[in-house]
């Protein structure tokens, strides 16, 4: 008998495009209910619009929220919303996928616009804190199915110097960390927490990232498919995570790149 997602929620902080996105479509695909927080610009509101209305052909509840995720007050309100809108124990997963970061160098030999203690600050914040905030805010509100499912996407910067990617590679690596402290004190809730790291995948994000037309190339050569990452390799590894059957998965991060990082 297949999994029933009936009367369950997945909750997608950042999830109005990319990797976010994806998860969205292919978990309302499978049946699961979505709710969206994400911050999105006018400009692209109506195409997350059309997302949003081919989501719902399948049938499935899609809620959004676009609203600050980083902020306390703001964070606290849509907690309170969602209780009040669908009652307890209806979130069978989050998944952080905030990519709000400082992208500058540590050090510039023309005296430029370099990483300040601020800078490291926010990006921590949003790309590694929020995900502690938003877990312990669901918890706390009792709105976690049994065996729910924590998630938030890495990358291999946590573990390797790119230039001009220091705040985003330590918030990396604190997400990470983070997630293995959720693995470990939310287990009494039944919840787990895990890592993805995606490979190269060609979005929004990255093409912020200075020189990642290189990192995409070399990513091409060390992959033993000799392509990049897609949104949707992404997306049913997340969904694989949901199943049940996933439930003893717990406290790590799991590599989807298709073998990119073992060469």
């Amino acid at each position: 008998m297949s999994q029933s997602y009936k009367n369950k929620y997945a909750v997608i902080l950042g999830g109005s495009a990319g990797l976010g996105l994806a998860t969205a479509k292919k978990l309302a695909h499978e049946g699961m209910n979505i709710i969206i927080i994400h911050r999105s610009r006018r400009s692209v509101v109506a195409a997350f619009e059309d997302a949003v209305r081919e989501m719902e052909v399948s049938g499935c509840e899609i809620i959004s929220y676009n609203t600050d995720a980083l902020n306390p007050k703001k964070r606290q309100e849509t907690v309170d919303d969602i209780l009040a809108k669908l009652g307890k124990g209806v979130i069978k997963l989050i998944l952080h996928s905030i990519a709000r970061g400082n992208l500058k160098p540590l050090y510039d030999t023309e005296g430029g616009n370099t990483l300040s203690n601020e800078d490291f600050k926010g990006t921590l914040d949003a790309m590694a804190v929020s995900y502690y905030d938003w877990v312990s805010a669901f918890a706390k509100a009792e709105l976690f199915t049994p065996s729910a499912r924590a998630i938030a996407f890495t990358s291999e910067g946590s573990s390797r110097a790119w230039p001009q990617y220091a705040a985003v590679a330590a918030a990396k690596a604190a997400l990470e960390s983070i997630s293995r402290g959720i693995a470990l004190e939310f287990a009494p809730l039944g919840i787990t927490s895990n890592c993805i790291q995606a490979g190269i995948t060609d979005t929004e994000s990255l093409r912020l990232i200075p020189g990642s037309d290189k990192m995409k190339e070399m990513a091409v050569k060390r992959n033993p498919y000799q392509r990049l990452t897609l949104p949707n390799d992404v997306a049913n590894a997340v969904y694989l995570l949901t199943r049940d059957e996933a439930s003893w998965i717990n406290g790590t991060t799991i590599p989807v790149d298709g073998g990119e990082h073992i060469r």
